[in-house]
């Protein structure tokens, strides 16, 4: 339908069912219509009979049901059509019951009300959600999807976001679990115009967690025994939440067994049982324990293990100076690295033995007090050095290789596991040091004396020269230490003399030509003089002799001494009787 104003009135187009349509115009008689939106409002709420209820709930009445939608009347000059949807899944509807929708604006494209059962029951939700924000109360709602920062959360039919840093106190991995269920949030902002919630279910938490910790901080004490959930895990131990406060478990007690790190036994989540082991009330730090549950292992180990039994054990941790063995939960001991093996030196342990493998070990020691077992696995076979030597004694003759040359000496492979040494004072009587070792090569076969044993050691020393007999060896037959002997003097030099005893060519210091500095006077000695002297020392295997004629003068005067004042008691000083005693001599 259309209608035109002329002249001073304003031209108005309405089409449709449009609420002109209750103007009936029998002619083109002027209308007097105000050019003003407020009039022209007031005519409208005149036709309609509003009373100010768009956009709030009323009661209707159903008028009419179809499949697919449910007619109410709420008493305008038009009825309403709501989808059956809103009413939830199978709803129980008939003619006649009375419902309460939402308003929502007078005329849609048909010219009917257009009302919402839904948007009644979101409203009714927003007016008890408002009421709870502003007295600061909690409300239940249900987690039921994810979003792009956060999750949804149904607050009985108004849908709130949950920003995930608002979910828990601590960073959470899956929320499956708080998923579907009835639980507390605290609304943080509500904007109705855009229809926005936000909640937080962490707030509640940490409301919750103030509380429980005032009241756990008051009962704490030293050996309380409580329920915990790991919070989180480091390389040094795990942090324990006990409801509103935290606990530290050290990786060392958590059990009494070695374990490397605190992941192998606790996971993020996973509820413990812990003991109380410190606590400071003036920081409030609380050290926590595990194993501490348990008995000690080392109660009366010695009694378990015991000195010099073999035990099984399984390798638990190698390191460069050994392997750590467990002999039962909680208890290891350590083999040292020079308790692996008889043959195998300077060798990493990780080249004897590997991780988790079982080895026999024989107990060495055990200290209960400091916690410590020593083990020793080379001690469980028979040892190679005894059995060779058994096999050959000092003083036998053997058939080696030369294996290795170093300055020090030449090492003989004996066995395929065991080498002997010759040290360079015994590869020859007449040459020493390089030109000692110069006639030998890495790799050629020699024969060798065994001239000394250290089973405990596992030290063989040879002897190459000592094959044969040294010429000098004889030429000692007859002397002693102490003995006074008469030596030629074959060559002098600023240090000395050197002298010949029997065929024994030694050298006697300037110092010990006499206790006199006039006797030390090397002027007054020359080659070819024929002096007494006193054997100070003796090395028949070396062929090394000692001569001082300064400890002879000594020991003379010491007699003489001795022998005036058995004789002589007449002698009225000392002067004297050494005098006398010097004319004698």
């Amino acid at each position: 339908m259309f209608m035109d104003v002329s002249n001073s009135y304003k031209s108005i187009r309405f089409r449709g069912k449009g609420i002109l349509n209750c103007f009936y115009f029998m002619n083109t008689a002027e209308i007097n219509i105000p050019e003003t939106d407020e009039v022209f409002a007031d005519l409208l709420k005149e036709q309609m009979g509003d009373n100010g209820i768009i956009g709030s709930v009323v009661k209707g009445n159903i008028v009419k049901l179809t499949p697919d939608f449910v007619t109410v009347d709420v008493g305008l000059k038009s009825e309403g059509r709501i989808p059956v949807r809103e009413f939830g899944q199978n709803p129980e509807l008939k003619i006649g019951d009375m419902v309460e929708v939402y308003v929502d604006r007078y005329e849609d494209r048909d010219g009917n009300i257009v009302l919402s059962r839904e948007k009644a029951r979101r409203e009714e939700v927003w007016q008890d959600l408002e009421k709870a924000m502003n007295a600061n109360e909690r409300i239940n709602g249900i987690i039921f999807g994810r979003v792009k920062g956060g999750f949804t959360v149904d607050l009985n039919g108004a849908i709130a976001f949950l920003p995930g840093s608002q979910i828990d106190i601590r960073p959470i991995r899956d929320i499956t679990p708080l998923m579907g269920i009835s639980q507390p949030f605290q609304i943080l902002k509500m904007d109705k115009v855009r229809g926005n919630i936000v909640v937080s279910r962490r707030v509640v938490l940490e409301e919750t967690r103030a509380e429980s910790r005032a009241e756990l901080i008051d009962t704490i004490k030293e050996g309380t025994i409580l329920d915990g959930v790991v919070k989180n895990i480091t390389d040094y131990g795990a942090f324990i939440d006990l409801g509103g406060v935290d606990g530290l478990l050290h990786v060392t007690d958590i059990s009494w067994k070695r374990i490397n790190h605190p992941a192998e036994i606790l996971s993020v989540g996973q509820t413990v049982k812990v003991q109380v082991i410190k606590f400071n009330e003036d920081n409030q730090r609380i050290s926590l324990g595990m194993k501490q549950l348990e008995n000690d292992p080392w109660q009366n180990v010695e009694d378990r293990f015991k000195v010099g039994e073999i035990y099984k054990g399984k390798v638990t941790n190698i390191t460069d100076y050994g392997a750590f063995v467990e002999l039962e939960d909680g208890i290891e001991g350590l083999v040292h690295v020079s308790e692996m093996s008889w043959t195998r030196k300077n060798v990493h342990p990780g080249k004897i033995v590997s991780t988790s493998q079982e080895v026999e070990v024989k107990v060495l020691e055990v200290d209960p007090e400091k916690r410590r077992i020593s083990l020793g696995i080379k001690q469980c076979t028979p040892n190679p050095w005894a059995a060779y030597i058994e096999e050959h004694p000092l003083g036998s003759v053997i058939d080696g290789k030369i294996k290795n040359i170093t300055e020090f000496g030449l090492f003989i492979g004996l066995t395929d596991e065991i080498d002997g040494m010759i040290h360079l004072s015994d590869i020859s009587w007449d040459k020493s040091g390089e030109d000692a070792v110069k006639d030998y090569a890495k790799g050629q076969d020699i024969q060798a004396k065994i001239i000394d044993v250290d089973v405990e050691k596992e030290r063989i020393s040879l002897g190459i020269k000592q094959l044969v007999e040294d010429e000098n060896v004889s030429a000692f037959d007859g002397f002693k230490k102490g003995d006074t002997v008469k030596a030629v003097i074959t060559n002098i030099d600023d240090k000395g003399v050197d002298v010949e005893v029997n065929g024994i060519t030694t050298n006697i210091k300037k110092s010990d030509l006499s206790r006199d500095k006039a006797g030390q006077d090397l002027s007054q000695y020359n080659i070819g003089d024929e002096i007494e002297a006193k054997i100070t020392s003796m090395d028949k295997k070396k062929g090394k002799l000692g001569l001082s004629v300064k400890a002879l003068e000594i020991e003379e005067e010491k007699k003489a001494l001795e022998e005036y004042s058995n004789t002589s008691s007449a002698s009225s000083s000392l002067g004297e009787a050494l005098g006398e005693a010097l004319k004698k001599k």
